[in-house]
């Protein structure tokens, strides 16, 4: 059934019916029969995952940039979802870049975005978050989403003052999401990957922790590190994270790499820049999960993402080490009822 409803999707822009899509879902989750009926049709087998303090339902969620702006996670909930990561979140909301910015690539089951952090700002998020919060019990009364922040900052910040805008978001968020993640990985924002060196990653992580540490229950602080770093960078991110007690690291985001891909080179200089996710990025993301857990001993928790879409492609990181995976260009090729195909047996 959702291959005829992808493939009439399939003829509209990416983005636009993106957001025809689940705001049709809200309306149907906006009375409690449709949230039933969703839910008895997608819940998944239970599978509870405990790390970090936090039980999650299921382990498996959904990664930052599909809801950026907190909107639509009462819908996420009632498609099986054990936890989402909302964002990327800056403190004061941007459009982010030119449309079109998001691109199909059905031959290698991929997508191509350039979104540039559009969000609403983490003020507004902020608000909503606190609505749901109120909401969520009469939602889903036996089962909480685990909610994650993950936070970036404005296209127009110096690099140099980026660990201010980290800081806003942080401090702003704090009470209301269980888990951070940093964004500094992003190809779509430019200059932003110039904050994965060493030096410049640990004024924004040190800066943090120092932050998180004031709490009497810090949040797990977690870094998303970009597959196309070399073997040295990764050496320095590990050796960063475990100096600085970071609870984890979220691999990977998108790639800038175009190599090996079926879509021809005339329709990919067409879209442009941007960066690739899907099916083309699960090797490259599980070698790093691997060389990751190999480096630490395990000591260092890894979300999985990139290139996860069926229940195969989740039990190949979990087996290389994930505690948790995440799915985006998954969801969109596979459909709502992604979280139940994983889990049920």
């Amino acid at each position: 059934m959702y291959k005829l409803v992808r493939s009439i999707f399939f003829w509209f822009d990416a983005e636009a019916i993106h957001y025809f899509a689940m705001d049709a879902m809200r309306i149907i989750c906006s009375v409690k029969v449709g949230r039933e009926i969703l839910s008895k049709m997608f819940k998944p087998a239970s599978k509870e995952t405990t790390i970090w303090n936090l039980k999650f339902t299921n382990p498996v969620g959904l990664a930052a940039g599909f809801d950026k702006n907190a909107k639509y996670l009462r819908e996420l909930q009632a498609l099986g979802f054990g936890f989402v990561e909302i964002g990327t979140v800056t403190p004061i909301g941007q459009k982010g870049n030119d449309k079109p910015r998001l691109f199909r690539l059905p031959a290698d089951r991929a997508l191509i975005n350039r979104m540039g952090f559009n969000n609403d700002g983490v003020s507004l998020v902020v608000e909503r978050l606190k609505q749901w919060k109120l909401d969520r019990d009469s939602f889903f009364p036996n089962a909480r989403l685990i909610i994650g922040g993950n936070i970036g900052k404005n296209k127009v910040t110096l690099n140099e003052d980026a660990w201010k805008d980290y800081e806003t978001c942080f401090v702003a968020l704090f009470d209301w999401v269980d888990y951070f993640v940093v964004n500094v990985s992003s190809p779509n924002t430019p200059g932003l990957r110039d904050l994965q060196e060493k030096d410049s990653l640990r004024k924004i992580l040190s800066h943090l922790q120092v932050l998180n540490k004031q709490h009497v229950q810090p949040k797990p602080l977690l870094l998303k590190i970009a597959p196309d770093l070399t073997q040295s960078q990764i050496d320095d991110v590990i050796d960063l994270a475990m100096e600085i007690e970071l609870d984890g690291l979220v691999a990977s985001n998108t790639t800038i790499s175009r190599e090996g891909l079926v879509t021809s080179v005339e329709q990919l200089n067409k879209i442009g820049a941007g960066g690739l996710s899907g099916k083309p990025l699960a090797k490259r993301s599980t070698e790093i999960l691997k060389y990751i857990q190999q480096k630490t001993s395990g000591q260092l928790p890894v979300i999985a993402s990139g290139g996860i879409f069926t229940q195969t492609d989740a039990k190949e990181k979990w087996n290389a080490g994930a505690q948790l995976v995440q799915v985006w260009t998954g969801f969109i090729y596979e459909g709502p009822g992604i979280v139940k195909k994983m889990l049920d047996k």
